[in-house]
């Protein structure tokens, strides 16, 4: 029975930090602030694309805010990044201490806490360089980081934000760890707003005072409370190391545990059928499910490349000139074609037509419109034109006018 929470926990967590590890690298979510740039679910947003950076910004926080509602602060102690690291450096500091007690027991007390010590810093600096550079690489192409990275880049703002970064990661896991969470993160007393008595927590019962007082479950909590005191103490992070505790002490007795996770104050979570549902949890999944939507309209809705058209100025009896701005936020090599409909004898004095722009870049340029004098023609002559890439997938049209002087007789 023991350990059933622990290992599940630590499987969570080593999924986690892979995934930590791959997001920026396969572009699943990533802001390229030196090209401003936006990657989400690998699509390259530009940052006339605001519409969907926020629908998608604001999606990811209610759903951090959905998942505190139903279950509490298990963010914290499965999912929580602070968390992960935080308990890896402690158990890398104990594992590390019983090593060199054990190969170096002929060493003078000192002389193994110095060794120990070394070794520490050395393995968490080293991990804090790999932290770092992952961390960074949400926010700069990965590519170009490492090349700042192997010239010790310390000058531009990219090299400056990974040794601070680098140097916050070491001094965090190395002297504050946990105290993290209960002294700066806001989540914890965020949470005592978004919780009512039917999250999901983990609970001590024990009508038939069964505890025998051993206070394992107080040893091995990482955030050192007594579950027993309470369990809407801001310092539980629903980790269920207590739990298993528990259930492995009473269990030799053969007796039931008695910590559980429980929805509010309504027993043990294996007893009931599933989750009490009322007006706040269905309207936060409504908000859930609006900004899901609007995600999904925007991103169906994008064009790969955008094309932008105005005028620049009349020259001449019978010209017009305007002026184009194409943007590929596409993956490859993309040609817009340009004609014109609606504008009888009108040409389009446009070379190269189309218009090859590679992907990630942006082409301008000008173009002239002309029509023969005629008499009796319009000051003003409404046209169309018509932007499309090669070979037609997606087409762009824009209502223009023409402005010609009638033709002297």
């Amino acid at each position: 029975m023991g350990n059933t929470w622990h290992r599940a926990r630590k499987r969570v967590h080593l999924v986690c930090f892979v995934i930590f590890l791959a997001l920026p690298f396969c572009n699943v979510i990533r802001a390229d602030i030196p090209r401003q740039r936006f990657y989400f679910a690998g699509i390259e947003l530009w940052i006339n694309e605001f519409a969907i950076i926020f629908f998608a910004l604001m999606f990811l926080m209610f759903l951090v805010v959905a998942s505190s509602v139903f279950y509490g602060r298990v963010y914290c102690g499965y999912l929580c990044p602070q968390m992960i690291f935080s308990e890896a450096s402690v158990a890398l500091e104990q594992r590390l201490r019983r090593w060199v007690v054990k190969r170096f027991i002929g060493w003078k007390p000192r002389a193994r806490e110095w060794l120990y010590r070394t070794l520490f810093s050395a393995v968490l600096a080293a991990g804090s360089v790999v932290l770092a550079f992952a961390f960074i690489c949400y926010f700069v192409e990965p590519r170009d980081l490492a090349g700042r990275l192997a010239a010790l880049d310390v000058r531009t703002a990219g090299g400056i934000a990974g040794a601070v970064v680098t140097l916050i990661t070491f001094l965090d896991f190395a002297l504050v760890r946990q105290r993290f969470c209960v002294t700066v993160c806001p989540y914890g007393y965020l949470q005592g707003l978004l919780g009512d008595r039917n999250t999901l927590l983990v609970h001590y019962r024990d009508e038939g005072h069964a505890c025998i007082e051993c206070k394992k479950c107080v040893r091995v909590c990482p955030m050192g409370i007594d579950i027993r005191k309470s369990p809407y103490q801001i310092e539980c992070i629903h980790c269920a190391e207590c739990i298993d505790a528990c259930d492995e002490i009473l269990g030799r007795l053969k007796k039931p545990g008695l910590i559980h996770y429980a929805w509010g104050e309504q027993g043990p979570l294996s007893a009931q059928a599933r989750q009490p549902w009322d007006a706040k949890r269905v309207v936060v999944l409504l908000v859930l499910l609006f900004y899901a939507s609007g995600l999904s309209v925007a991103l169906s809705m994008r064009h790969t490349v955008l094309v932008e058209v105005g005028r620049v100025n009349s020259s001449g009896e019978i010209g017009n000139r305007f002026r184009y701005t194409i943007a590929n936020r596409g993956r490859r090599t993309e040609g817009v074609v340009f004609s014109i409909q609606q504008l009888a004898g009108g040409r389009l004095g446009l070379q190269p037509n189309p218009v090859t722009v590679a992907a990630g870049q942006s082409a301008q340029g000008e173009f002239e419109v002309t029509a023969p004098p005629a008499t009796g023609r319009e000051l003003v002559t409404h046209f169309t034109l018509t932007a499309a890439t090669v070979p037609g997938r997606e087409s762009d049209t824009f209502p223009l006018t023409f402005l010609a002087p009638e033709k002297k007789q």
